[in-house]
């Protein structure tokens, strides 16, 4: 047994060693930055598909497995777009979950607060049907379980979804915690910091603009960094 254990271990080994030579190797990869977190990616198997076009089978996976740091590492594995676009791009990234308890009533009532200055929040509506058609881009990466979004053909159409967004950066941990707060059903925290409730009149992820009013990093940030408070 103990040898069994020791030559999975050193399988592993070689397979790092392996994968982390192979990332040195291409061209626009940083390997300071990323060699750790690709090897990993690429030992659970969660990174090895070839994107054709739109195409890409693993990228959700591998989007989630390398978290912010996607937008720098996607060359290390050969997923980055050709068009992947300059940095206002990478901030409207985001990742998104389910909240356990969603009320409606604290969500309608916080709001409608919005016209006080003193509130930390701005409130935005869209349709429904922008709403739903937003939900196939692969700029979100959806964490934990969720429930298929329905198709537009099965929803009132002229239903407007309502979410919240908080003027100031802050974290994923904070975002989440600060949007059951609210009585929202999901949220979406963006990798520049910026926060958005979404509320329980949505029947996706609310909006894929990052619109924080003081919220403009000049960077990607990493799940636990933001908090300004």
């Amino acid at each position: 047994m103990a040898l069994k254990v020791k030559t999975w271990h050193l399988a592993g080994l070689i397979l790092a060693t392996t994968y982390c030579t192979w990332i040195s190797s291409v061209a626009g990869c940083n390997k300071a930055l990323c060699a750790s977190d690709v090897s990993k990616c690429l030992l659970q198997e969660l990174c090895q598909c070839n994107m054709k076009e739109d195409d890409c089978p693993c990228c959700p996976d591998c989007m989630l497995c390398l978290g912010s740091l996607w937008d720098q590492c996607c060359s290390c594995v050969g997923l980055c777009s050709e068009n992947k676009g300059s940095r206002k791009h990478a901030a409207r990234r985001s990742s998104l979950e389910v909240l356990p308890i969603p009320l409606p009533s604290l969500f309608q009532s916080l709001s409608e607060l919005q016209g006080d200055a003193a509130m930390d929040w701005n409130v935005h509506t869209l349709p429904i049907t922008k709403e739903l058609s937003q939900q196939s881009h692969l700029d979100h990466i959806l964490l934990g379980a969720h429930t298929a979004v329905p198709a537009q053909s099965s929803v009132n159409t002229s239903s407007i979804c309502t979410v919240m967004y908080f003027k100031t950066c802050m974290s994923m941990r904070r975002c989440h915690e600060t949007c059951e707060f609210t009585g929202s059903s999901r949220y979406r925290w963006f990798h520049n910091g910026c926060c958005q409730c979404v509320g329980p009149d949505c029947y996706g992820y609310g909006s894929k603009e990052p619109l924080c009013q003081q919220c403009h990093p000049k960077g990607v940030l990493n799940a636990g960094e933001a908090d300004t408070k």
